[in-house]
C-alpha cells in the first residue's frame, strides 16, 4: 500500500515522496498555550540582543542577508521548508558553497569577528551520528568556515565543525604562523532534527552551546585567530572554501554578534525560537503521548496486518465532500484542535478525495521525521473518504497528522506507508528478518520499529526469544509461562 501521491513542497529537502496528505495541527494550540508567534523574518532573533548580522534564507534566488548584502559567490545550493519554514541546503556531489565577505567593501559593515564575539544557528543534518545508529557524514564537515585548516596552521583557520563519525563539535582556530586553539565537545545528531549551536569567545572564556545549555568551556580565552589576509576571502556557510566538506544538512538563522553571549542569552535565544522548529528534537518528550491504536487483522480476502479503526472515534458524515476517479488523491481538510486538559487536544478532520469504501491509514508524530533514522510514527487507525474523525488525548503540541493509502507492493500484509513511516523497513526488499520471521508477524504483535536484533530479544521474559514465538505460536509480548514447556502426549516436549 505505497502511499503514491504528489510531492509537497514542505517535502523538498526529503528523500520521499509517499504521503498523500500531511497537516500541522499543534499550532492552532500555540495562542491559547501562551507560545510566542512566529518571527517576522529577517533580524528579530530575541527579545534584547541584536545581531551584528544575520541570515535567515529568506531570498533562496540572490541569498542576500538579512541586512542586504549579497554573498561574494555560491554554487550548488538548495533550499527547504523545514525549520522555520527557510533553510539554506548545503548537500551536493558536487562543489557546493554559500561565501560571504567578512568586511564588506561598500560600507565597511562587519559580518563576522573572530576574536570576540558570538555565532549562533540551527543545524539539522542528512545524516545520524553513529551512536545514534548511523553512519555520520563520513568525512569532517564545516558548519562555518574561514581559511583552510592545515596540520602545521601556516595558512589560518577559524571554523565551526564535526568529525566524520558526527559525534563531536570543534571549534578551532589557527593564525597562520604555527599555533592552533581547539575546543570540542560530544553531541549526538539525528537526522533531520534540528539543534541550536552557539559559539562565544572572547580573551577570557571560550564556550560551546548545544540547545541552549552549555556543553563545555574554556576560561582561559581566544587568543588565536587568522590574519586579515585569510579574513579577505570571507566566511564559508556549509562548507569549506573549496565547497568539498560540506556539512550535509540544513541551516537556518545564523546570527553573529560582536560581543560574547552569556549563558542567559544563549538559552533565552533558544527558548524565543524551539517552538517553531517543525522538526526540533525537543519536541520528542511529547511522543510520550502518542501510542499505537490496537489493530484487527483479516485474513480475507487478503492478509492485512494493520487494520480497523483503531483510535480513530467517528464523528459524522461529511456534507459537500470532495470524491475523484483517483484513489490515491487524498486529503484532509476542516481540522479543528481544542484544548482538552492534562497537556492534550482533541483533533477533529475530514478525509476528502480517494474512492469510497478504501481505508485510508492515519499516522501521527510530534516531530516532522523521516527516513530510517526517525523518529517512528504511530498508527492512529483506518478511516474512509467522506467521514469526519476525532482523534484525543493528542499533545497539546506540535502534532502532524498524514495520510497513507492501501498499497501493499510486497503483498506481506503491511502497507508501504506503515513499513516506511512504523516498522522503519524496506517495502520493496526483504519481508523477513534473518531468522525468517515475516516483518508483519512483529507488527500485529507491537513490536515495532523492526530493528536488527529483535528476533533474539525475549520482550515478555517467559524464555523464548522472538523468533521461537513465531515457530511455536505463542505470543512474544505475552507470558505463558511454564505451559509452554509441558511435554505432549507423545513424550516430545512442544519447545525444545
Amino acid at each position: 500500500m505505497k502511499s503514491t501521491i504528489g510531492r509537497n513542497s514542505v517535502f523538498r529537502s526529503l528523500p520521499f515522496s509517499f504521503w498523500p496528505a500531511l497537516v500541522v495541527v499543534g499550532c492552532l494550540l500555540w495562542t491559547a498555550s501562551g507560545l510566542a508567534q512566529a518571527p517576522p523574518p529577517g533580524g528579530d532573533y530575541g527579545p534584547t540582543n541584536v545581531p551584528l548580522a544575520s541570515w535567515s534564507f529568506q531570498d533562496p534566488t540572490n541569498w542576500t542577508s538579512d541586512q542586504g548584502w549579497s554573498p561574494i559567490s555560491f554554487t550548488n545550493l538548495a533550499f527547504s521548508n523545514l525549520g522555520d519554514g527557510a533553510s539554506l541546503v548545503v548537500d551536493s556531489n558536487v562543489p557546493a558553497w554559500l561565501q560571504y565577505y567578512v568586511y564588506e567593501p561598500t560600507n565597511a559593515a562587519t559580518n563576522l569577528t573572530v576574536d570576540s564575539g558570538s555565532v549562533t544557528f540551527w543545524f539539522g543534518p542528512d545524516w545520524a551520528s553513529t551512536n545514534q545508529g548511523g553512519t555520520g557524514p563520513g568525512q569532517w564537515v564545516q558548519l562555518i568556515d574561514v581559511g583552510e585548516w592545515t596540520t602545521n596552521s601556516s595558512y589560518g583557520y577559524w571554523g565551526l565543525s564535526v568529525d566524520p563519525q558526527g559525534q563531536n563539535l570543534w571549534f578551532v582556530s589557527q593564525d597562520g604562523a604555527g599555533n592552533t586553539y581547539t575546543l570540542s565537545t560530544p553531541v549526538s545528531l539525528t537526522t533531520n532534527y534540528f539543534h541550536f549551536i552557539a559559539l562565544t569567545y572572547s580573551s577570557t572564556n571560550v564556550s560551546l552551546y548545544w540547545d541552549g545549555q552549555l556543553a563545555t568551556n574554556d576560561p582561559g580565552g581566544l587568543s588565536v585567530w587568522p590574519a586579515a589576509g585569510v579574513l579577505s576571502n570571507g566566511v564559508f556557510f556549509g562548507s569549506d572554501t573549496n565547497g568539498q566538506m560540506q556539512a550535509a544538512g540544513l541551516f537556518n538563522l545564523v546570527a553573529t554578534y560582536d560581543y560574547p553571549l552569556d549563558s542567559n542569552d544563549v538559552q533565552t535565544i533558544f527558548n524565543w525560537y524551539y517552538g517553531y522548529y517543525m522538526i526540533s528534537p525537543w519536541n520528542i518528550p511529547y511522543m510520550d503521548n502518542l501510542s499505537s491504536a490496537p489493530a484487527n487483522p483479516t485474513y480475507t480476502p487478503t492478509f492485512d496486518a494493520i487494520t480497523g479503526q483503531g483510535n480513530l472515534q467517528w464523528v459524522a458524515n461529511a456534507a459537500n465532500c470532495v470524491s475523484n476517479a483517483n484513489p490515491y488523491n487524498i486529503w484532509i481538510t476542516n481540522v479543528t484542535a481544542r484544548a482538552a486538559g492534562n497537556g492534550t487536544m482533541n483533533i477533529t478532520f475530514t478525509i476528502e478525495g480517494g474512492w469510497s469504501g478504501v481505508p485510508y491509514d492515519v499516522f501521527a508524530n510530534s516531530v516532522l521525521s523521516f527516513g530510517p533514522n526517525g523518529a517512528p510514527w504511530t498508527w492512529e487507525g483506518q478511516g474512509y473518504q467522506c467521514n469526519t474523525y476525532m482523534l484525543t488525548n493528542m499533545p497539546n503540541t506540535t502534532c502532524f497528522l498524514i495520510l497513507g493509502t492501501p498499497q501493499d507492493t510486497s503483498g506481506s500484509g503491511l502497507t508501504d506507508a506503515y513499513e516506511l513511516l512504523v516498522a522503519k523497513v524496506n517495502p520493496d526488499g526483504s519481508q523477513t528478518d534473518s531468522y525468517g520471521v515475516p516483518y508483519a508477524w512483529y507488527a500485529e504483535n507491537g513490536l515495532v520499529p523492526i530493528t536488527s536484533g529483535l528476533a533474539t530479544q525475549d520482550p515478555d521474559k517467559d524464555g523464548l526469544l522472538n523468533w521461537q514465538e513465531y515457530e511455536y505460536g505463542t505470543r512474544p509480548t505475552v507470558s505463558e509461562g511454564m505451559a509452554i514447556w509441558v511435554s505432549t502426549p507423545n513424550g516430545n516436549s512442544s519447545i525444545p
